[in-house]
């Protein structure tokens, strides 16, 4: 088998060997069930060292490959993402609790994300620049040195391979700490497809950690740049430990999505494209839609369609039963969705489908009579929860839209598509799409939020990338040193 357990079982990845990581091991579980999947190695800030040192000494001489083997091995990883498919989503359905759909799109984000990789070293690298001297002047783009990369447990593989696949391919070397709750999907994965797609050793390496393993890679000095994506609060610690460092870190943070349904929307097609932005992947996606802002001739129709369609969605483990909604990741994170929820109610909105849970089960839910000072208006909830505000002119949608830190993802549903762009240009957002919600994902388009969503589009397209994982460097050159008057 591809994920062969007898190498991984106990062990992370370092130097191109799995071993044991210096913290032990530790059960990986499946949310449905509880059920024990296998073991896996944690590492700890002294196997980051070790493995950053190693990294800084297999970059160089990976930098140095011609960039056709360096695109050679990207487009190979892309092909092993089909071929080992079944295998791979099976975890991504076990471990992470994925349904079937939300598995097979994570395979096809990450065979893209390589083979667009696969094109960016062979791009141009520089450019010439005009001199007032009698000399040669260039900017060259050159590789940033070792790239780590901090990967949450919701979507490992696509959040991971974003950042993985372009620096790699711009001549980086990579240390990659997978969330220890998903990390076969998110870290042992993607060390097995680059080793078998052929990456020297040394060049990747996985170590699953805890918050100790995050903090030694952002100040690890062989660690140049860090590419971090999780919650807003964990990343302004993971900026600010950055900054002290002077190291350049890429943040994609949460989000607080809103969807716009304005007056002339068909409220089928709204609500269609509202359950979906809401509860795939039970809402454990920073770009879900968070906030349902509906307008106060279509509201109540809304609401009522949301909630009906809410009562009929199966929910259940997705390895065993056809569901749509799958298990969300722990207790913890059931037990936040569950609070929020309880003080929405308390504050006055009404619970017009769902808000109950079985285990990990979260069903979908709906409230209603939201408010702008109810939690569920106000906070990202990362659950499987529609809040639900009426609004009476496009001035108050805006104002709605923008009261909150976050500035991720934005939909606006409409049949006046110029009204709606012009809408999306008073709301500061660093995604936005028109007739349509807030999820969505491809790997040649730029990826990112602002405000409290991060530190804008860092990921996906080639310009992006190029600016998130390499160095420019000015060069000159002479046919002989000038003279000089001392």
């Amino acid at each position: 088998m591809f994920l062969d357990d007898k190498l991984w079982t106990g062990n992370i990845f370092i130097g191109g060997e799995w071993r044991p990581g210096r913290g032990g091991a530790y059960d990986v579980t499946e949310p449905a069930t509880g059920a024990v999947l296998g073991r896996i190695g944690r590492a700890t800030a002294e196997d980051v060292t070790e493995a950053a040192r190693s990294a800084a000494e297999a970059q160089r001489a990976w930098a140095a490959t011609p960039h056709t083997r360096r695109a050679a091995v990207l487009r190979r990883a892309a092909q092993l993402w089909t071929e080992h498919g079944e295998e791979i989503a099976g975890w991504n359905v076990r471990e992470v609790g994925a349904i079937g759909a939300m598995a097979g799109f994570a395979l096809h984000v990450a065979e893209q994300e390589c083979y667009e990789a696969a094109s960016l070293p062979a791009r141009p690298y520089g450019e010439l620049l005009p001199s007032e001297e009698p000399r040669l002047s260039m900017a060259r783009r050159v590789p940033a040195g070792v790239v780590a990369v901090i990967a949450p447990f919701n979507v490992p593989i696509i959040l991971a391979i974003r950042s993985v696949a372009p620096a790699l391919a711009l001549g980086n070397a990579v240390l990659l700490k997978p969330d220890p709750r998903t990390a076969v999907t998110g870290g042992v994965t993607l060390a097995r497809i680059f080793e078998e797609a052929g990456l020297p050793p040394g060049v990747l390496q996985m170590l699953p950690g805890a918050a100790d393993v995050g903090e030694a890679l952002v100040t690890d000095g062989d660690v140049r740049v860090i590419s971090f994506t999780g919650s807003t609060a964990a990343g302004r610690r993971v900026g600010a430990l950055a900054g002290e460092h002077l190291k350049r870190a890429h943040l994609e943070l949460g989000g607080n999505s809103a969807l716009i349904v304005l007056d002339d929307a068909d409220v089928d097609k709204a609500v269609a494209a509202a359950s979906f932005g809401s509860w795939f992947h039970q809402g454990q996606i920073c770009m879900t839609t968070g906030r349902h802002l509906v307008h106060e001739r279509l509201y109540d129709d809304f609401v009522e369609r949301l909630a009906a369609k809410a009562a009929a969605l199966p929910v259940g483990d997705p390895a065993r039963e056809q569901v749509v909604l799958g298990p969300v990741i722990d207790a913890g994170q059931r037990d936040k969705i569950h609070a929020v929820v309880t003080r929405s109610a308390d504050a006055g909105a009404r619970v017009a489908a769902g808000g109950t849970y079985r285990d990990l089960f979260y069903a979908p839910t709906v409230l209603a009579d939201v408010s702008g000072d109810t939690p569920a208006f106000r906070e990202e909830i990362f659950g499987p929860v529609a809040p639900i505000v009426r609004f009476s002119s496009a001035d108050e949608a805006v104002r709605l839209a923008t009261a909150s830190e976050y500035g991720l993802s934005l939909g606006i549903v409409t049949r006046d598509v110029m009204h709606g762009l012009a809408l999306a240009d008073r709301i500061p957002t660093g995604i936005v799409h028109i007739n349509d919600q807030t999820v969505s994902d491809e790997a040649n388009s730029p990826f990112g939020g602002v405000a409290a969503s991060g530190t804008g589009s860092r990921f996906g397209g080639a310009a992006a990338n190029v600016e998130a994982f390499t160095e420019t460097r000015w060069v000159t050159v002479r046919d002989e040193p000038p003279g000089y008057p001392f």
